[in-house]
């Protein structure tokens, strides 16, 4: 097993919490390899529908990390109502590891669909930062000058972007994931 891949049993343990946490019992420990890594975990229903995507980019013991936001995720992402037990069977749960961070890039080092990426830059004495995932430029269609001009507008700067793209200080990372429908986590568990 290559260590920073995500994994199903991964994904399992989300399903494994998730109704620990409905059914008000204790979390059960992890079963596989722990190693530090940040994470964030998603729900869908129905394939499709967003029902919570929470993560961290701060490094931390595997099990942790996939305890804490499988909970944040499911019942505290302020957008959705928290899951419920009568929707377990329309859910799937992913699992996304952070890995291969690459700190001091320039704006266009960096590839749509592969990298996801944290910019930072000062400009007017005020710093700003922001982040998009990997997939977030490949799905909205965007190019690198398009998906900036976007990253830069959620970081708060108004004004023109070009102005500022010699500033940045680009990290660039990727994502491991896996997925798992609830059948197939009843699949893995019988």
């Amino acid at each position: 097993m290559q260590i920073n891949q995500a994994l199903p049993i991964h994904c399992a343990y989300c399903f494994d919490v998730l109704i620990a946490s409905l059914q008000q019992k204790d979390v059960p420990k992890p079963t596989f390899q722990e190693f530090d890594v940040p994470v964030f975990v998603t729900f869908h229903a129905n394939k499709e529908d967003l029902r919570g995507c929470i993560g961290t980019f701060s490094p931390g013991p595997l099990g942790q990390q996939l305890a804490k936001y499988t909970f944040l995720s499911a019942f505290k992402d302020s957008r959705f109502p928290p899951i419920q037990t009568k929707e377990l069977n329309s859910l799937d749960v992913g699992v996304s590891l952070l890995i291969n961070f690459q700190k001091g890039k320039k704006w266009n080092q960096w590839e749509v669909g592969k990298h996801g990426i944290i910019i930072d830059f000062q400009e007017g004495g005020r710093e700003y930062g922001a982040t998009f995932l990997p997939e977030v430029a490949a799905e909205q269609e965007w190019d690198i000058n398009t998906t900036l001009e976007h990253l830069i507008a959620k970081a708060g700067y108004r004004k023109n972007y070009q102005n500022v793209l010699d500033k940045i200080d680009l990290t660039t990372y990727e994502t491991s994931k896996a997925k798992l429908t609830y059948a197939e986590y009843l699949e893995l568990k019988k």
